[in-house]
């Protein structure tokens, strides 16, 4: 539209404007106020020396540190020590999970072999069941394969880690595989022709191509490593010093009229900071990586 277009346009009338524009500021501002309550929440009961969930104000009249210094001061609770393993867990898992469903997505979208049809649906029906189903398995499996390979033992972090990397391959084959599949074949026999091998036609073509994908695999794959609590519960329960933070921070909250709901507040707000700090490194990725890989192939 021309400039001569724009300033010969009507101005909107009070009623058209209400039509055509308000009602989207409305809708956005409802959708920021319910997306940020919880958090606005969180960091109230944080500063709330109360630390009780019903008499609990979005704006406490006791604000201090004490959840805080309840949180570090423990040594029972040692909630850095929480923080560490789940950070180190989680970035592991998150490289992990990259990297093997890069693989098996590029194996999946270029390679034409028998069964390949087969694996693709084979590994979608197994996504439909939840992780619940799982955990006996996990359970028995880790205990009988712990007698002969210590690492995959139960307590160890290292199994915990190959549980997690194995049991997202499904979901991160499929969405990288779609994002594969958009790029042309051309560009691999073009390289084929310059004396490119396989393996350098994925690390130095396919996986930059793919850049924005891999960071939102690798975000979500962190945030869901950080809040997961089930398999981690299954497999780290027993040894209190390789625990999550997720399982840690339930000794908060898991009695019934001895709730401490302050610390747990503080060390949910702190533990966000790891996944703002990675989410904002890889915000750029993040909006175009997002749709990456929708089409069907």
């Amino acid at each position: 539209m021309s400039t001569d277009q724009i300033l010969k346009q009507k101005p909107l009338t009070p009623s058209q404007w209400g039509k055509k524009i308000a009602w989207r500021h409305a809708v956005g501002v409802v959708a920021v106020a319910f997306a940020l309550f919880p958090l606005v929440w969180m960091i109230s009961a944080s500063f709330d020396t109360l630390g009780s969930l019903s008499a609990q104000k979005l704006i406490p009249d006791n604000i201090g540190l004490d959840n805080f210094r309840t949180l570090f001061g423990n040594p029972d609770q040692p909630y850095l020590k929480w923080l560490r393993n789940s950070i180190v867990i989680s970035a592991s898992n998150a490289v992990l999970q990259m990297f093997i469903g890069a693989t098996a997505a590029y194996a999946l979208s270029r390679f034409r072999f028998k069964g390949r049809k087969l694996t693709l649906m084979t590994i979608l029906v197994v996504q439909m069941f939840p992780q619940l189903l799982a955990a006996t398995a996990i359970f028995l499996m880790l205990a009988d394969l712990g007698k002969s390979i210590p690492f995959l033992a139960l307590g160890q972090t290292s199994a915990l880690i190959i549980v997690f990397a194995g049991g997202a391959l499904g979901i991160n084959a499929w969405m990288l595989k779609g994002f594969y599949d958009t790029i042309p074949s051309e560009i691999d026999e073009s390289a084929k022709v310059d004396g490119a091998s396989h393996a350098q036609i994925y690390f130095r073509i396919i996986l930059p191509l793919a850049r924005p994908v891999l960071a939102v695999i690798t975000l979500l794959s962190f945030i869901g490593t950080m809040n997961e609590f089930l398999i981690t519960s299954v497999i780290l329960g027993g040894n209190q010093n390789a625990i999550t933070l997720a399982v840690g921070m339930q000794q908060y909250i898991d009695g019934q009229y001895n709730a401490h709901w302050g610390p747990f507040a503080a060390g949910a707000l702190i533990a966000s900071v790891p996944v703002m700090i990675l989410f904002l490194y890889l915000q750029k990725h993040v909006v175009s990586g997002l749709t990456a890989g929708a089409n069907k192939g």
